[in-house]
């Protein structure tokens, strides 16, 4: 179903246009694109039967985010195993250049969408997201807090130090199908727009969840990179243990960045 859905060129270009900008109503994209929205609703459905674009509602609105986890599975398969140093070096030249030919001017971050999908009810998604033993095993970390609107929330280490990597406050929660979350990993210095927010939103159908995380209002490139690397990572940890009752045999995270 990925391949079918990539192999199309207004698809792919569709994919394009949310990597550029994420989050965007079909009125926008339909815009961006000289296309009518009967058409560009077709193409929509298929990337999102293909689980590459997922949509969340605000409102009225339905916008439109790409959704990384299918080709990074792609990736993972057909790809990390036979070349990937020598395509990462590549990458990283092919960036640096991009980069050097930017203006200086403030580039917009886009927002950050994962979605998973979990066997397991929507009270024990709710669970993981928010115990602090539950954390500490597929994370790493102890999110700490009552859960309550205004309330604050620590992310802490379990490796006796007791030290606090990230901090934040409960924005909205509404167990067992929405956590609202600021997000500052740098506490100690002041971030003008303010600091990030996640949502994760949990979606029960039948004997599954969706999860979606929202993670937005970031602050630089180097934070997107870092948590489009991170979240997946945590998230399969979480699922496994959901699952199986064991999270994975070796943390997740520490196969984010390939050696070569």
């Amino acid at each position: 179903m990925v391949f079918k859905a990539l192999a199309d060129p207004t698809r792919r270009l569709l994919l394009d246009r949310l990597r550029e900008h994420n989050g965007q109503t079909l009125r926008e994209l339909c815009a961006r694109l000289d296309m009518t929205r009967q058409s560009a609703t077709q193409h929509l459905d298929l990337l999102g039967e293909a689980n590459l674009v997922t949509v969340l509602r605000r409102g009225r609105e339905r916008l439109h985010y790409l959704n990384p986890m299918p080709i990074h599975d792609i990736e993972e398969r057909w790809i990390s195993g036979f070349d990937m140093p020598r395509l990462h070096t590549i990458s990283a030249i092919r960036h640096h250049a991009e980069e050097s030919a930017m203006s200086n001017d403030q580039q917009s971050i886009p927002t950050y969408v994962y979605v998973t999908y979990i066997q397991a009810s929507a009270e024990q998604v709710w669970q993981a997201l928010t115990d602090a033993d539950l954390t500490a095993r597929y994370w790493g970390h102890a999110n700490i807090s009552d859960w309550q609107p205004g309330s604050p929330w620590e992310h802490r280490r379990v490796d006796g130090s007791g030290a606090v990597d990230v901090v934040g406050s409960v924005l909205e929660a509404e167990p067992p199908t929405r956590l609202v979350i600021t997000f500052d990993d740098s506490p100690e210095s002041s971030t003008p727009g303010g600091p990030s927010v996640v949502t994760f939103l949990v979606e029960p159908h039948l004997d599954i969840i969706r999860l979606t995380v929202t993670h937005e209002n970031l602050p630089n490139s180097e934070m997107l990179s870092g948590i489009s690397q991170g979240w997946p990572a945590v998230l399969a940890n979480l699922k496994s243990l959901l699952e199986t009752g064991e999270v994975l045999p070796q943390a997740p995270w520490e196969m984010v960045q390939p050696h070569g």
